[in-house]
């Protein structure tokens, strides 16, 4: 059976608390996902990961650190913009979901 590709998508605050609890409940069931979370605009000032495992699928917007003029985490990837990202991805093969 093929792994599973998932992009798991936040663009606000409460769209990144779900997204967390979905990575997290999708890895229980299929540890062997690759899983990536996918956080742009408001929730990227939102962003405050502890957990090693999301942080290591942690993938930011540079379009959206630049606008809030933020940071990123030092484990997170970052894309030049979410939007070229997701799309890229999903021509890859890989399933969106929006939290």
């Amino acid at each position: 059976m093929e792994r599973l590709k998932v992009l798991v998508h936040a663009p606000t605050p409460d769209a990144l608390q779900r997204a967390q609890a979905n990575v997290r409940n999708l890895l229980k069931l299929e540890p062997n996902a690759e899983v990536e979370l996918v956080v742009n605009g408001p929730a990227a000032a939102a962003v405050e990961i502890d957990d090693d495992d999301l942080l290591t699928r942690l993938v930011l917007c540079r379009n959206s650190l630049d606008k809030q003029n933020l940071t990123p985490q030092s484990e997170a990837t970052v894309v030049a913009a979410a939007v070229q990202h997701l799309a890229r991805r999903q021509q890859q093969g890989w399933s969106y979901i929006r939290a």
